[in-house]
């Protein structure tokens, strides 16, 4: 997802070059109609056998090392990605200094990065070392999205994802106490939760019932989207300013939304991404509580209540 405009910015330089994206199967649909990539390569996994990729990593490895492409570029910054790149057979290798040593082994090229900026920052910073055309505009390309049967975006809705690795999670009190304070809006709860949130007069539970595309369509098509940091914040990111995104422990700085018109929660303050910048924020967080509702949901129904959806 956050590599999205630096590969743009590799095919606005090579126009003609035909790139391939070693991606995870389940992250796939993302780059549905995706015109800046020529094809898509599955990394070893569950799903991949049911997308049609090879079964077993003999099978895989044999498959990728057909690739032998002159450039493989690292955006993982992992052994995992590393090695991946190695066994595409690629002339050369290039990632960042932020990488970990045993995953810059592989490398024929480091290019230096600063490890504690935004991961779409060094993205674009690896791109332009090997001729990206990076410009004040940046272009992500997000598929329009799956509706979801019987869905009616009407009346207007805000999409909610609570659910987080460890304790960043909403608690079930902050989930109804928010539900709750931006009544009548309606609100839309989504995501992969391990627990089941509760019965809400105004809320719709669609935790662990949607695809990945159906929850593209819905980040369109709320007026509003609040999200703990993860995946589904960095889409929305890429689609709406009206985006919160709520950050227990990690610094929004670095992990938090790449849009300047975008709003971050820290330590019960509430600042938009333009401020971040000069903002004097504690080294140590704590989690969204019942008491920080007043706050975000003034926010959400200025917000919320002007003009149509994003388109």
């Amino acid at each position: 997802m956050q590599a999205l405009p630096a590969v743009a910015s590799l095919r606005q330089a090579y126009p003609r070059a035909e790139i391939t994206w070693l991606i995870d199967p389940k992250f796939a649909p993302l780059l549905r109609g995706n015109s800046d990539v020529n094809h898509v390569h599955f990394l070893p996994s569950r799903q991949a056998p049911a997308l049609g990729a090879p079964t077993g990593l003999l099978s895989w490895f044999k498959q990728t090392r057909k690739m032998r492409p002159d450039l493989a570029l690292d955006f993982q910054e992992s052994v995992p990605g590393a090695m991946a790149a190695k066994a595409s057979g690629a002339r050369a290798i290039c990632g960042m200094s932020s990488a970990p040593f045993a995953g810059k082994i592989f490398y024929d090229r480091v290019t230096r990065v600063d490890g504690r900026s935004h991961a779409v920052e060094r993205y674009l910073r690896l791109a332009e070392s090997v001729g990206g055309a990076v410009g004040q505009e940046l272009r992500w390309f997000i598929p329009s999205g799956d509706p979801l049967p019987r869905f009616q975006s009407q009346p207007p809705f805000v999409l909610l994802h609570p659910f987080a690795r460890g304790d960043s999670s909403l608690c079930n009190a902050a989930i109804e106490e928010l539900c709750s304070a931006l009544r009548p809006l309606r609100v839309v709860i989504a995501g992969h939760g391990r627990r089941r949130v509760p019965l809400i007069e105004n809320a719709v539970d669609l935790t662990d019932q949607t695809s990945l595309l159906q929850v593209v369509w819905l980040v369109r098509a709320a007026r509003f989207v609040v999200a703990v940091e993860g995946g589904l914040m960095h889409l929305a990111a890429a689609v709406t300013p009206n985006l919160l995104s709520i950050h227990a422990w990690s610094d929004p700085r670095a992990t938090g939304p790449y849009n300047p018109d975008a709003w971050v929660w820290k330590h019960g303050r509430l600042l938009s991404v333009r401020d971040l910048g000069n903002a004097q924020l504690p080294k140590r967080g704590r989690r969204f509580s019942p008491k920080d509702v007043s706050l975000v949901a003034e926010l959400i129904r200025s917000r919320a209540s002007v003009g149509p959806p994003p388109a």
